[in-house]
C-alpha cells in the first residue's frame, strides 16, 4: 500500500476527490494532510475522514528538516500539492526527487510564477484573450510552476466567460484528472 501526503492551503477540494479515488484501493491511501493555513478548509475534510493533519510552522519548514522526518516518518510515496501556495523549500525536494507534484489551474508555462494561483490566474488568462485554458499537472523543482508537465488538459474559453465561469470549468478538469495521474504515477512505481 502507497502512502499519500497532501499539501493544501484552501477547501480541499481536489484532496478529497483524491481521498475519494483512493478510499477502497488496495493501491494507496491518502495518510497524512499538511497546511499552512489554520482555517483551511482541508483540516475539516482530515478531521471528517479521520486522516491526521499538520498545521505547517512557516519558521520550520523553510528552515531545517521537521518536514521531511515527518514524511519520511510516515512512509510517504508521493506528495501532492492541491492547492499549496508556498514554495516547497530544497530540503523537501532533495528528499523526495521526482516524487512531488502539483496541479496549476492554467496551461504552463503560460500564466506560472509567483503569485499566479487562483482567481489571479483565470483573470490573466482572461485578460490575454486566451481562447482556452486548462489545468497543468507537474514535478515540483525550485522554481514556481516550473517542473516537468506530466499532463495538460483544455477547455474552452467562451466569449462571455468570467474568471468565476472559468474557474468552475477548469475545476472540473482538476477533479477528473488529479487522482487518475496520482494512481498513474503510484502504479508505474510498483
Amino acid at each position: 500500500m502507497k502512502n499519500i501526503a497532501i499539501f493544501a492551503s484552501g477547501a480541499g477540494s481536489n484532496a478529497r476527490k483524491i481521498i475519494d479515488h483512493f478510499r477502497h484501493s488496495g493501491l494507496a491511501k491518502v495518510t497524512l494532510i499538511l497546511s499552512n493555513k489554520a482555517e483551511a478548509g482541508i483540516f475539516r475534510i482530515a478531521e471528517e475522514e479521520q486522516i491526521p493533519a499538520v498545521l505547517i510552522d512557516k519558521e520550520a519548514f523553510f528552515r531545517g528538516d521537521r518536514y521531511v522526518k515527518l514524511l519520511q516518518d510516515a512512509k510517504t510515496d508521493l506528495v501532492v500539492l492541491a492547492g499549496f501556495l508556498w514554495k516547497v523549500p530544497a530540503n523537501l525536494i532533495a528528499a523526495f526527487p521526482g516524487h512531488i507534484i502539483n496541479i496549476h489551474p492554467a496551461l504552463l508555462p503560460k500564466f506560472g510564477g509567483k503569485g499566479m494561483y487562483g482567481h489571479f490566474v483565470h483573470e490573466a488568462v482572461l485578460a490575454a484573450g486566451e481562447t482556452e485554458s486548462g489545468i497543468t499537472i507537474h514535478y515540483v523543482n525550485e522554481k514556481y510552476d516550473d517542473g516537468g508537465v506530466i499532463l495538460q488538459e483544455r477547455c474552452a474559453i467562451s466569449p462571455d466567460d468570467t474568471p468565476e465561469t472559468l474557474a468552475r470549468k477548469v475545476q472540473v478538469l482538476e477533479h477528473q484528472w488529479f487522482p487518475l495521474i496520482v494512481e498513474r504515477l503510484l502504479t508505474s512505481e510498483s
